[in-house]
């Protein structure tokens, strides 16, 4: 069992946050909504790339779809803004409450944003296989100057987003031995570019605050296009 570069990332989540919380209060508000939106444009911009590199894009809409109805059903954004909303109840001192709240927003995109994407899942799998973390050494470095930026802004929301990391990325590490049986290289780059639409939805929705998209719910289209990929190919 490996879960070295789980343990960093969540080390360099809990550090950048609490940079961010120690030094926010000195930089101008006017800084840390610009560094929120240039962080919301690359977001949308690193999407964008992963969505292009699909081989075929209808299976991503189809797993978008289907995922969609799945994650509306099953309430994904909505549990997701439940334990945020707990955990701001137990943990948050300032007086911004509810399910828009600082709290929850930082929290809400935080977790998605360092779960979602390629190096989350490939990088998990090697660690959970090999023992090789060094790409999750990358998203660590990454995730750790995006949790300064975050948590300038958006609170302590954002450390306790290391609570699901732990739970997503340690669970895939656990599963490698299973995933790397069944999931081709077809599969993730469906699964990949599914990803990179969902990055696109967070950037849109809630760093660049366009308009408001239930992206929590899109989580399930993530399991569902390798699914239709190897649909496809047992009728080849």
């Amino acid at each position: 069992m490996h879960m070295t570069g789980t343990i960093i990332n969540i080390i360099a989540i809990l550090v950048g946050s609490g940079i961010g919380l120690l030094f926010g209060s000195r930089i101008p508000e006017k800084f840390k909504s610009t560094i929120v939106a240039g962080m919301g444009l690359f977001t949308v911009s690193m999407g964008m790339q992963m969505f292009f590199n699909s081989e075929n894009q209808l299976i991503v809409l189809g797993a978008l779809i289907v995922g969609t109805i799945i994650g509306e059903w099953l309430g994904i954004e909505d549990r997701l803004q439940d334990v945020g909303l707990k955990l701001e109840k137990r943990f948050s001192s300032d007086g911004d409450t509810g399910a828009g709240s600082r709290f929850v927003r930082g929290f809400m995109v935080s977790s998605l944003l360092f779960c979602i994407g390629p190096m989350a899942i490939l990088g998990s799998i090697q660690d959970g296989l090999s023992g090789d973390y060094n790409l999750l050494a990358v998203k660590s470095t990454l995730d750790g100057f995006a949790s300064i930026a975050f948590a300038s802004t958006l609170g302590i929301g954002v450390a306790f987003s290391s609570m699901i990391v732990l739970f997503y990325q340690g669970g895939i590490s656990l599963l490698a031995g299973a995933l790397s049986a069944i999931i081709s290289d077809p599969m993730m780059s469906e699964m990949t570019a599914t990803g990179g639409v969902i990055l696109v939805g967070l950037g849109i929705s809630n760093l660049l605050e366009i308009k408001k998209i239930r992206v929590g719910n899109f989580l399930p289209a993530l399991v569902v296009a390798p699914l239709i990929v190897w649909v496809i190919s047992s009728f080849q």
